[in-house]
């Protein structure tokens, strides 16, 4: 039996006051610096933590990261004595995982944002959902008919795309309780068919809202999608922008919502200097002031009592649905939904094994591809990993493209194909020159040929080099070859992963001619963690 409206609302209302712990206000000393790992997001709001610098004596120093790597890197220890605080759109994936809930302390609500639909308004307007109210199952319907095409990030990288995939599910089930990993089975029938107008994964809510902008515009080669399910606060800064061919309608499911509420948390580790200056920091921005500014320049929603939402808000009184309580049925549904319920995936690796690989960099590469196969036991590699029902190819190259091998992971019996893997990326051996354009080109023609062949795949290409290009056809002949491919074709996205020498220039051209991304490890970063990074995008 579905939740009423009103009993839901009065949860939400408890929840915002109970979830919020009174903070004493006031500065810290001047030239205080709160080290925050935070959700990339968060990146829009430094001009008013520059502000609350002046006022309070706090600087705040960002790392980012998604929310489940930071949840993970939290309950290994890995950020112990490294970060005062964290600061996610949510705790609730945290606080389900022991190891990370033994290490949160004081948390304080800042700001909040509803996981919504938005859509051209053009197409809203043809679906009848501009003046009829409308819920996640009819959303699905219409998905499963073809009738539109969305983006949503990928519910392993980003807190938007997991609350998605909640909100959906918890709506579906319609038990008024948490899905639960028995539930989820029962339900997998109509996840199905919602996730099949999914044409567009990122790894964040940022840069998916910038794909789908140069998709609509153009800039991006890849086909246009009718909408995105990310934050409300994406989905408004995309319509007040005027960067849009097309307005954008906003969809407030009638069945309800999952809302990001950003606690600024305290780190149980944190000492009193920190905790000094999170006070101060989290009361001067719950201040109603600032809780205004944070609502005109972020657009999100204000916490604080008294403090209105601005006029953009059009829907002020939503249904919270009920989010896993427990890291059992999350990662049931994560695994379901790469396995069973979105789209299956296309990946073709073109993979730098020229003479510059030789020693440490084509040990790291094997090892990087080894992870994917399962070799990574940790969650996030079980999220990252090949997928079933994925398609998957190797193509190195040295002076020439060498021979493509594709792998096909089964349903059942996964062990034997991914061993297969597993065993291609142990014999590759570094030797010759660099041929990175012509391969490239043998890549599109491989890719595309599949596409052609069975569209309905995500597809993309991981281009991987050591080296600047010393063989065949160079990038600009690349790009007039690129131009001349089928339409299809050229929507294939590239992401590219410069090492050592690799021109990053060349890279980043690539992956922007193609709407794809470069990706540079940072300093000790192994590839392997590139890789995975990638996966989010797939």
């Amino acid at each position: 039996m579905r939740t009423s409206r009103a009993v839901a609302v009065a949860l939400v209302a408890a929840t915002a006051l109970t979830g919020c712990v009174g903070t004493p206000g006031g500065t810290a000393p001047d030239g205080t610096t709160l080290r925050v790992l935070a959700g990339s997001e968060l990146g829009d709001m430094r001009p008013i933590l520059d502000a609350a610098a002046d006022a309070t004596g706090v600087t705040v120093e960002f790392d980012f990261t998604g929310t489940l790597e930071g949840a993970q890197a939290l309950a290994d220890g890995e950020i112990d004595g490294r970060y005062d605080a964290i600061w996610f759109s949510s705790n609730r994936y945290l606080r389900a995982m022991p190891d990370a809930a033994s290490r949160l302390g004081e948390s304080v609500r800042i700001m909040s944002s509803p996981v919504l639909l938005g859509l051209s308004t053009p197409v809203a307007e043809r679906l009848g959902w501009t003046t009829d109210p409308v819920g996640w199952r009819e959303i699905g319907e219409a998905a499963s008919r073809d009738e539109f095409t969305y983006g949503m990030t990928d519910p392993s990288a980003s807190n938007s795309g997991f609350s998605a995939l909640v909100g959906v599910s918890s709506a579906l089930a319609d038990t008024g309780s948490a899905v639960d990993a028995a539930r989820i089975e029962s339900i997998t029938p109509e996840l199905i068919e919602f996730f099949s107008g999914q044409t567009l994964s990122a790894g964040s809510s940022r840069w998916l809202s910038g794909a789908f902008v140069a998709r609509a515009t153009g800039d991006d080669p890849g086909d246009p999608v009718d909408g995105l399910i990310n934050y409300e606060s994406e989905l408004l800064s995309l319509g007040a922008d005027g960067t849009l061919p097309e307005p954008m309608t906003v969809i407030y499911p009638v069945d309800g919502v999952v809302t990001a509420d950003y606690p600024l948390t305290l780190l149980a580790d944190a000492d009193d200097e920190a905790r000094t200056a999170h006070d101060a920091l989290a009361a001067h921005l719950r201040t109603p002031e600032v809780q205004r500014e944070i609502t005109a320049t972020t657009h999100r929603r204000p916490v604080v009592p008294g403090v209105e939402p601005g006029e953009q808000f059009t829907e002020r009184n939503l249904l919270e649905l009920p989010f896993p309580a427990t890291a059992d049925a999350m990662d049931a549904l994560l695994l379901a939904y790469f396995n069973t319920i979105r789209r299956p995936s296309r990946t073709l690796y073109v993979l730098d094994t020229s003479g510059s690989m030789a020693g440490d960099r084509i040990a790291d590469l094997r090892t990087a591809l080894t992870a994917l196969t399962g070799a990574d036991e940790s969650a996030l590699g079980r999220y990252r990993g090949f997928r079933n029902r994925e398609e998957i190819t190797l193509l190195p190259f040295q002076t020439a493209p060498g021979e493509p091998e594709t792998f096909t992971v089964p349903e059942t019996d996964r062990e034997a194909e991914l061993a297969r893997i597993a065993d291609a990326a142990a014999e590759l051996r570094a030797a010759g020159g660099t041929a990175i354009y012509d391969s490239l080109l043998t890549a599109f023609s491989l890719a595309g040929a599949s596409v052609t062949a069975d569209p309905e795949r995500f597809t993309s290409i991981v281009l991987m080099t050591d080296g600047e290009n010393a063989e065949g056809r160079d990038l600009a002949e690349f790009r007039t070859a690129h131009a001349e491919l089928p339409e299809q074709w050229r929507g294939i996205p590239v992401f590219t992963v410069p090492l050592g020498e690799g021109s990053r220039e060349e890279m980043r051209a690539i992956a922007t001619l193609t709407g794809g991304e470069m990706f540079e490890p940072g300093e000790g970063e192994a590839l392997a963690e590139v890789f995975h990074e990638i996966r989010g995008y797939q």
